[in-house]
């Protein structure tokens, strides 16, 4: 068994206590291992010097979700990010040119106080997406708004970037070639 006290904890928790419980699916079992082992190297990796360390274009502490999309009757884009638990006074935001940045931190509210937590899922850290605007879309009338957890941005997009249909019209007999 592991020698410090919290993953002691952790396996015991896990591995005893779960077992306890009658379990209903092979392959649920089989996320739950994948789960754990993503939780493990989440905490290896949560402490100095990684945090500071950008992999991939992204800070390591958690990864938000985010969502996009062009309503083309509105004629607006709109990129959703999902970010709970996170002070909006937290969040940045910088565009140049086609590319955004969001970057900001979710604070953990209970790390100073002397606590066993019974589950640990939800990730804490810094995070930073940058992504490219869809061709057409005014980066310079950005608007960003947070409401319920969900950073909403969004920006007009040109009328020649939208996707149009384009009727065909079938050649009349004379233009026809022979086959």
């Amino acid at each position: 068994m592991p020698s410090h006290p919290r993953v002691q904890m952790f396996w015991i928790r896990r591995y005893v206590m779960s077992n306890l419980v009658p379990r209903n699916s092979f392959f649920q079992d089989l996320f739950d291992v994948r789960r754990d082992f993503d939780q493990i190297f989440n905490r290896m990796l949560s402490g100095w010097p990684f945090r500071e360390v950008p992999a991939s274009g992204t800070a390591i502490g958690f990864t938000p979700s985010v969502e996009s999309y062009v309503d083309k009757d509105a004629k607006k884009y709109h990129l959703r990010v999902a970010l709970a638990g996170v002070d909006p006074k937290e969040v940045q935001v910088h565009a140049q040119g086609n590319t955004l940045t969001i970057s900001g931190e979710r604070k953990e509210k209970h790390k100073d106080k002397d606590v066993d937590p019974h589950y640990e899922e939800i990730s804490y850290g810094a995070f930073e997406r940058t992504l490219t605007l869809p061709e057409g879309v005014d980066g310079d009338k950005l608007s960003a708004e947070y409401h319920n957890g969900v950073l909403e941005l969004t920006a007009p997009v040109a009328a020649a970037a939208l996707p149009r249909r384009i009727e065909v019209k079938a050649a009349p007999a004379s233009k026809q070639i022979a086959a």
